[in-house]
């Protein structure tokens, strides 16, 4: 049994980028299934996990931890031998690079991505009405951080520098369900630069993987 437990269901966008970076790492670890729509998140043996009762809860033997991009940021510390050596930097400009780029995943790209991955993708699976307000909105926001992106992409490969990073990976969950599950590819696929970085980033083993165990959770 894997010393790593990964909490949530795979198909979240959180749960999936903690997945891909043990991926990356050559980390084993094991899934432990949370029903949500059961409320196991809210169970007390979950948030003794997760306080706040959302996913990823994550444990590496005694230790626990919530929050994606952290869980990430340990995973590359502790095994920093294994897998992709330079996922998350080998010296502190590269390190600072890597999280200059993360921040903006975080703080710009991630809150308009995830409202439209909710709207256009989850929305309608839940049978819930979409709110065409909160999709246009939303959408310009994306588009300028994208315009952003793909000026930046112009000068290098990735998003960090010339290297693929914990800063590429950090976008991938979000960027799949609007590229593969939604009407609103072209905002990643009409910028040459994005859309070169996409295909990139998006065929990557680790992403892959991650994909398979999307399957597994139908």
């Amino acid at each position: 049994m894997a010393a790593v437990k990964v909490y949530g269901p795979t198909l979240s966008t959180a749960v999936s980028r903690v997945l891909a970076c043990l991926i990356e790492k050559d980390v084993q670890f094991e899934v432990i299934p949370v029903n949500m729509s059961k409320g196991e998140h809210k169970r007390p043996e979950f948030l003794s996990l997760q306080p706040f009762g959302q996913v990823p809860a994550f444990q590496d033997g005694n230790i626990s931890l919530f929050e994606s991009r952290a869980i990430c940021r340990y995973v590359c510390e502790k095994y920093a031998e294994r897998g992709n050596k330079g996922l998350y930097g080998t010296d502190p400009l590269a390190k600072a690079s890597i999280d200059q780029w993360v921040e903006a995943e975080g703080q710009s790209f991630n809150p308009p991505s995830s409202a439209l991955v909710f709207q256009l993708a989850f929305a309608p699976r839940m049978k819930l009405k979409q709110d065409e307000g909160v999709i246009r909105q939303n959408e310009e926001k994306l588009a300028k951080v994208l315009d952003v992106y793909d000026k930046r992409l112009s000068q290098t490969r990735f998003l960090a520098g010339d290297d693929f990073s914990f800063a590429d990976l950090s976008h991938l969950p979000n960027a799949h369900y609007l590229v593969t599950a939604t009407d609103r590819a072209p905002l990643f696929t009409q910028r040459d630069n994005v859309s070169r970085w996409w295909n990139d980033i998006s065929t990557r083993h680790s992403w892959n993987e991650v994909l398979r165990l999307h399957k597994t959770a139908y």
